[in-house]
């Protein structure tokens, strides 16, 4: 894997081959280990493992939710089943992306205006 997003990315091809199957509670709780590891190895975030951080207060605000539930029980909540959550996790996922990089194409064009 060259990076977090890569790895969710094959986790979303292949769930079987990462976490056994399409579920959101299973995709939180290989992602939950996995920063463990790191952590415990003392490798420092990557910046999209860092960016990932913002996920959780980005749908908290999405759905205007004020709870201490993390991001995969929030997504089940509104989901069918743990299949239709993990599914539905990835379409809020590019969502997030999506809404992060017009936020910061927008912020970088405010520059460019304050230079100019």
């Amino acid at each position: 894997m060259s990076d977090y997003y890569d790895l969710l990315q094959q986790i979303q091809k292949k769930p079987g081959l990462y976490i056994g199957n399409a579920s959101i509670s299973s995709l939180y709780m290989f992602l939950i280990g996995y920063n463990s590891a790191r952590r415990q190895l003392s490798i420092p975030l990557s910046d999209q493992e860092r960016e990932f951080q913002e996920f959780q207060p980005w749908l908290q605000e999405k759905f205007s939710i004020k709870t201490s539930q993390a991001w995969s029980k929030i997504i089940l909540f509104y989901a069918v089943d743990e299949r239709d959550a993990f599914e539905r996790f990835f379409v809020l996922f590019h969502e997030f992306l999506h809404s992060k990089r017009a936020q910061l194409g927008a912020n970088q064009s405010e520059e460019v205006l304050e230079i100019a």
